[in-house]
């Protein structure tokens, strides 16, 4: 296992990122521990959560992830050999602050339930989940999408302010140690880049945006801010939510067990926006390039995220063993100069599928 420095911090993080979003609803408390001592043997010392998971989105899981690794620590006495990033949720959900945006107030507010659900003094960094206003993330990165004239910057500024200020409270307070920002745009990054130096606020260490084979829309407008302010670039969904391996078959079949199978049974209305023809038509190519190559699609969706020179951490999810396994030994893979060039050839025909 390879470790890096996280951004601007003193941290030093492995380069697989353990997701936990499915701990609660399609993993139980046992398999959560279960996918964490084995992560942890293996050397990864980086988890994220957040106060929304578990995933798919319900009220009744509100939380529920951090609990379970609450339940870990508490039960390994090893809190210290952890490195824990957690997420405050930005406005959408009613069930949670009401769905009102975040203010320097509610940052306060859900710090102090994480700390309680991770059963921790502290968490090493917290993270804003997205942001309060319009952003270009969750299928809306395609051009047409966004009227940025819409919100008054000024307002966004102010806001921006105030949630730096809380967290520095927290700083100070010991209950975070660094933040950090998810599904942020590149003038984000650089404006809280910009707030924290003015006003002697935390910086920002690390985003995680969605980044992977199959969406590389951050590269390079959003990987060349996050090199030049020091900002550890942090991939989510490096497999598409499990679509690069295939298993969705064109979105004619939806396996038992799957997160869309369970996220139609709690929503019937549930559309993956990813599921597009040529979204399909781009993971067949990728399959085509692993197969000729001898690879294993995901372990070659993965190993081409650790490449990435402006990747610090990718971070990894997975509901079986098996799948965690599979892709923690991917990050021993290095793809041959053939396979990138293979792979940058479907880029080309695919640049932006969804």
């Amino acid at each position: 296992m390879e470790y890096k420095k996280l951004g601007s911090s003193g941290l030093k993080v492995s380069e697989v990122c353990l997701g936990t979003m499915t701990w609660g609803e399609q993993n139980s408390e046992a398999e959560g521990h279960e996918q964490m001592d084995y992560a942890a043997e293996r050397g990864v010392n980086f988890f994220d959560t957040a106060e929304l998971y578990s995933i798919p989105i319900h009220p009744d899981t509100y939380g529920a992830t951090e609990k379970v690794i609450g339940t870990w620590f508490e039960a390994r006495k090893n809190r210290s050999d952890i490195i824990l990033a957690s997420k405050i949720a930005g406005p959408s959900r009613p069930w949670i602050r009401e769905g009102s945006p975040m203010t320097g107030a509610s940052v306060k507010e859900a710090i102090e339930g994480s700390l309680k659900r991770l059963r921790t003094d502290y968490i090493d960094v917290y993270q804003l989940h997205w942001p309060n206003r319009p952003f270009p993330h969750f299928g809306r990165n395609l051009a047409g999408l966004i009227d940025f004239t819409s919100n008054k910057t000024s307002k966004i500024i102010d806001n921006m302010l105030d949630v730096l200020k809380a967290l520095d409270d927290a700083v100070k307070d010991g209950k975070i140690r660094y933040a950090g920002l998810s599904n942020e745009s590149a003038w984000g990054i650089s404006k809280y880049a910009e707030l924290a130096k003015e006003h002697n606020l935390p910086v920002m260490t690390s985003i995680q945006n969605e980044f992977s084979l199959l969406n590389r829309s951050d590269d390079p407008y959003v990987a060349e801010t996050c090199v030049r302010e020091d900002v550890a670039y942090l991939p989510w969904s490096p497999l598409t939510r499990g679509m690069l391996s295939g298993k969705y078959e064109g979105g004619k079949t939806i396996p038992a067990g799957t997160r869309w199978e369970r996220q139609i049974e709690i929503d019937p209305d549930f559309k993956e926006f990813r599921d597009l023809p040529q979204v399909h038509a781009a993971i067949d190519a990728y399959i085509a390039v692993a197969k000729k190559h001898g690879l294993d699609v995901c372990q070659m969706a993965l190993a081409f995220c650790k490449q990435q020179s402006f990747v610090t951490s990718t971070i990894i999810g997975a509901t079986t063993m098996e799948q965690l396994k599979s892709n923690i030994d991917a990050f021993d893979l290095t793809l041959s100069d053939e396979v990138m060039r293979d792979i940058h050839e479907v880029y080309t025909q695919y640049p932006v599928p969804f």
